[in-house]
């Protein structure tokens, strides 16, 4: 089993290397897994090339990086980095400023070897501060669905979204069709809608995937309520034919 750990960044290179040491201090004992960590640097003006330059080069488990002149979206930027993996890679999201934890991969390992062909699964998560404090009562959780229809439902209600708490083979990625490259928001939560209308029910996993920092520099900086409806709407229009056949009104 392989994992592939994806992170564009941009401007990230005060907060970016604690997300790279998170991941290189994965404990895989007793499971036998492989596991490597893509950056893809998105036009990035302060150091951030030469840092990776420097990680890549240090011992430890393998790291590789590119880099873009101009700032790219997120998703050309997480299609990219995909197409470097292996074809049965399973790959997991990790944003240039959130902290995997140590058991997070064997904790998936373990969860794909007990539910066989299952191609996808989801986590709950931590949120901490931006000097990675402990939030309080912002804990995220997963939720536990009947059926793919029943999570389509809820979250174009606004009831449940899914964010970095995932991780995915590489097959289903191409079996959707990979990111949307032409969406600036949501394009993660554009993928999963996509998975669950091919028929993909998330496996629910009983441990905490990452720590999800909040800073005044977060990509989601003024996302309220409003924000979000307009998004799922624009995601909503993409798949209305097969969301109305399956009852699902409009946000």
């Amino acid at each position: 089993m392989h994992f592939a750990i994806i992170t564009p960044t941009h401007q990230r290179r005060a907060l970016l290397p604690e997300a790279v040491a998170s991941v290189r201090a994965t404990v895989s004992a007793p499971s036998d897994f492989s596991f490597e960590h893509l950056l893809y640097d998105n036009g990035s003006r302060d150091g951030t090339t030469a840092y990776l330059r420097e990680a890549a080069a240090q011992d430890g488990p393998p790291l590789r990086y590119w880099h873009s002149a101009s700032k790219m979206l997120a998703g050309p930027a997480r299609n990219a980095l995909i197409r470097e993996t292996t074809p049965e890679a399973w790959v997991v999201p990790l944003d240039d400023d959130d902290i995997l934890l140590q058991r997070t991969l064997h904790n998936y390992a373990a969860q794909i070897e007990t539910h066989p062909g299952q191609p996808w699964l989801v986590a709950d998560f931590l949120r901490v501060n931006e000097d990675g404090r402990y939030l309080p009562g912002e804990d995220y959780y997963a939720w536990r669905f009947n059926s793919p229809t029943e999570m389509l439902q809820a979250i174009f209600r606004a009831e449940h979204f899914i964010q970095g708490n995932v991780c995915y083979s590489r097959a289903l990625f191409e079996e959707v069709g990979g990111y949307d490259e032409e969406l600036k928001m949501a394009e993660d939560l554009d993928l999963y809608v996509r998975f669950l209308l091919a028929g993909h029910l998330p496996v629910l996993c009983p441990h905490i995937s990452h720590l999800h920092r909040f800073h005044t520099k977060n990509v989601s900086i003024g996302v309220d309520a409003e924000k979000h409806n307009a998004d799922l709407r624009a995601i909503y229009d993409k798949y209305a034919g097969q969301l109305e056949k399956l009852g699902i009104a409009r946000p």
